[in-house]
């Protein structure tokens, strides 16, 4: 049979998601999205469902982590707006979404009609004009003959970009005919290039700080996951043997099974030998910083640009000298070829592992600690484990694990919206059983987060998801409490019965199981259960905690952050 000529509008911009791998579509439905809908299967594409917009777009954040873009679709005014606190979170941490929005027909547009769901104005571009600021281009595709070269304009910006972008479709332009021959041409996914002479000035300084450094060490952030360059920085480890640390927001970045790996930099809150051994290099390559409070330890890297050269997605700075517009990808690649490796030098690292402190370790007490847990954690891990943290004590915990290898952690750093996790998690459970069914899904939440997205646990029951759900039931908002008011009311929350939850949302019994754990014995056994280990299904795990016990690293950053916000901190910006 002949391909066909002709394509409608809505079908073309469903191609091109599958082109760029999506599957999963997610969102809630709403009447001026439901033709678009209904055109999904045909393109290979389904629909998720979500409960909320806000936990639709905390997922899509999730599902593009594992699997490199994906799609959400709302409809006008209050779908939208529902989702842009999830939205503005890809925004900040550089992830690919693309925000379909389906809007009214264009007549009523022109017309001015006072519809539903608008501010009853008959101004149609307000919501359009309120998600350009978190997003890196939009369009709304009012002009059909233009139709394709904007989905393709806007969707090769989210790619190359690494940022959520806004696409409007009203309700008469989802079934217009185009030609179908435009879906002939791949989308342009490259990057451009650098300016060769500029290229090749930086890497040639680059090489020489190398040469001439006797103590230089790698620190990789959050964007050399986000503007994947995870090979090349994978190539310069392994072919350099430099000692390699990570930001908060850049764990599992790197293989942590090289020797060569050194843990987790996070100025003043790092390990008192990470922290010297970093602030102490005499040259530091810095791959896709992002040095917001949360990841710097509360602005309290001790990085001089004397000893720096940082890599970024649009410019390179080479100490005191900036490259606008020279992009890492092509200097690292033009720098592993380049390099004389016999010429760096390096030193070994003292060796890090998941030993639970020797003081924890022999203490009579049952009580479950951070101190106990997260070294724990570390020792159950498995190769290929996608964990995801809450912005609460298990995002600070988590930093003092050593991962197997293609570990990769999804966390919220940046943003650090509470309830985050919850819609993520159902977003890369999805991912991974469409690309990668072998590897376990693993959430920790405390029990405050949990109540802001509960209900996208029924989702994850929906599609058949295996997550194992970690519940860390401290009373409350304990990471609040460590910033200010430890025992003020607005930190408490109404106690849940956690294990009931799965029942509540319609889990099958024989497939969903539940568990209490109090001791570090019970806790204990259930990590050495291989038949839990192996996440045969949904299981939901709640965790007793002491409500003012935390992390050091949460300790330490919360000090910091309540000197930032009275102002007795502001020396150390």
């Amino acid at each position: 049979m002949a391909p066909p000529e002709s394509i409608s509008i809505a079908m073309y911009l469903f191609k091109r998601l599958h082109e760029l791998g999506v599957r999963g579509v997610h969102g809630v439905p709403g009447d001026f999205n439901l033709a678009t809908l209904d055109l999904l299967p045909d393109a290979g594409l389904y629909w998720v469902g979500n409960c909320n917009e806000l936990n639709a777009a905390y997922a899509a954040d999730g599902y593009a982590r594992i699997k490199g873009i994906s799609a959400l679709i709302t409809t006008f005014g209050v779908g939208e707006l529902s989702a842009l606190a999830g939205i503005a979170g890809a925004f900040s941490e550089h992830v690919p979404v693309v925000h379909i929005v389906g809007i009214p027909h264009t007549i009523s547009q022109r017309n001015g009609l006072l519809l539903h769901h608008t501010l009853g104005n008959g101004d149609f571009t307000v919501f359009q004009n309120i998600s350009r600021n978190i997003s890196v281009t939009s369009t709304i595709l009012n002009d059909p003959h233009r139709a394709a070269s904007e989905i393709d304009r806007v969707l090769s910006a989210c790619w190359v970009r690494a940022r959520p972008v806004y696409i409007g479709l009203p309700t008469d332009i989802v079934s217009k005919e185009i030609p179908a021959a435009h879906l002939d041409t791949p989308l342009d996914l490259k990057i451009p290039d650098n300016d060769p002479e500029t290229e090749s000035e930086v890497v040639d300084e680059i090489a020489h700080l190398m040469y001439n450094s006797k103590n230089t060490i790698i620190l990789a952030d959050a964007c050399a996951i986000r503007h994947r360059v995870l090979d090349e920085l994978h190539e310069l480890v392994e072919k350099t043997q430099l000692p390699t640390f990570v930001s908060p927001m850049g764990k599992g970045a790197v293989n942590e099974e090289f020797k060569a790996y050194g843990g987790v930099y996070v100025g003043d809150a790092s390990g008192d030998e990470v922290r010297q051994r970093v602030d102490n290099a005499e040259l530091i390559l810095y791959v896709g910083g992002l040095q917001s409070d949360f990841n710097s330890g509360g602005f309290t890297y001790r990085i001089s640009r004397k000893n720096t050269v940082e890599f970024h997605s649009d410019h390179m700075k080479v100490r005191y000298s900036e490259f606008p517009g020279i992009q890492m990808q092509p200097v690292l690649r033009k720098l592993l070829d380049k390099l004389d490796y016999s010429r760096v030098q390096t030193h070994t690292i003292p060796d890090l592992s998941n030993t639970i402190p020797r003081k924890v370790q022999e203490s009579v007490s049952q009580e479950i600690n951070h101190a106990w847990l997260w070294p724990r954690v570390g020792q159950w891990l498995r190769e290929g484990d996608v964990i995801i943290t809450e912005t609460g004590t298990s995002n600070f915990g988590i930093w003092e694990t050593r991962f197997p290898k293609n570990v990769t952690a999804i966390s919220q750093v940046l943003w650090g919206s509470i309830g985050y996790s919850v819609g993520a998690l159902q977003g890369a459970a999805l991912a991974c059983k469409e690309k990668y069914p072998e590897r376990r899904v693993i959430l920790f939440v405390g029990d405050g987060s949990l109540q802001l997205t509960v209900q996208e646990i029924s989702t994850m029951i929906r599609h058949g998801l295996k997550p194992i759900i970690f519940v860390i039931n401290n009373k409350g908002y304990t990471i609040e409490r460590m910033i200010h008011g430890m025992n003020a009311t607005y930190n408490d929350i109404q106690p849940w019965n956690h294990t009931d939850l799965l029942n509540v949302f319609g889990a099958d019994p024989s497939d969903a199981t539940s568990y209490q754990c109090k001791s570090r014995t019970a806790l204990e056994n259930l990590l050495k259960d291989e038949n839990f280990s192996s996440a045969p299904y949904i299981q939901l795990v709640e965790i007793f905690m002491p409500r003012k016990d935390a992390p050091k690293a949460l300790i330490k950053i919360g000090k910091i952050t309540a000197c930032l916000n009275d102002g007795s901190g502001d020396e150390q910006q």
